[in-house]
């Protein structure tokens, strides 16, 4: 993250909008996602911003964004800028295994700000307080059953605590071959008979709960009792 303190003149052009310039001693922040935020000493709003644009440059006679028709232009006159590191901030949910830094949850998974390890969190999982013996967090996660596995992946799946559970467990509607448990892009109960069958259900954040009036399993989430099928009409038995 670059940090740019001093006099600057902040020019702000856009369609829609009505131009504005403001000038004074001002904190510029020239964020990772290219985001520039002018603040000044009152409140917390920034007096002129550009959020996530195309393009930005900085150089010593100014920082200039631009995304689409909005032009942001923050002139210098007397400034220091200085590079500082930055990363998610989240809640702390244990130690990291490889450099012993805070391990943090923020934005759907899991990261160390020591040393940059990141770990992909599973929808809806709870961090437990007690580790794995490699050192990671322990997590629950709901995937027709309730699972405790590692927070590493590689030290242990719940894809294949699924697989364990409930692989085969359940009949295709449509052909009446096994429903497998598969992984295309989130967890799914996919026909066997793919690609001649293409059915295939993504396994609910719930706990397998009987079965719906159609025939397929029905699941006791958060939001209610649902049936695999998540545009099935049917009454759950």
């Amino acid at each position: 993250m670059r940090v740019i303190t001093g006099r600057c003149t902040a020019t702000f052009e856009g369609p829609g909008s009505r131009d504005r310039r403001q000038h004074g001693d001002c904190v510029v922040l020239v964020k990772p996602d290219d985001t520039v935020l002018v603040h000044d000493t009152r409140g917390y709003q920034p007096v002129a911003w550009l959020t996530r644009p195309e393009a930005v440059t900085v150089t010593d006679e100014a920082i200039v964004a631009r995304d689409g028709d909005q032009h942001l232009r923050v002139t210098r006159h007397e400034t220091t800028v200085r590079e500082t590191p930055a990363g998610p901030a989240g809640v702390p949910v244990g130690d990291c295994p490889d450099c012993g830094d805070r391990l943090v949850r923020a934005h759907g998974d899991v990261s160390c700000p020591g040393c940059g390890a990141r770990y992909g969190l599973p929808a809806g999982a709870t961090v437990l307080e007690e580790a794995c013996a490699c050192g990671c967090p322990r997590l629950r996660v709901a995937r027709g059953g309730e699972f405790e596995v590692c927070l590493d992946r590689d030290c242990e799946s719940l894809d294949q605590r699924v697989r364990e559970h409930f692989d085969r467990a359940f009949d295709c509607p449509a052909c009446g071959g096994d429903l497998r448990v598969l992984r295309r892009g989130g967890l799914i109960l996919g026909c066997e008979g793919y690609p001649d069958c293409e059915t295939g259900f993504a396994v609910p954040q719930g706990v397998h709960d009987g079965s719906c009036a159609c025939g397929l399993p029905a699941f006791e989430t958060a939001s209610g009792r649902r049936c695999l099928d998540s545009a099935c009409g049917a009454l759950t038995e």
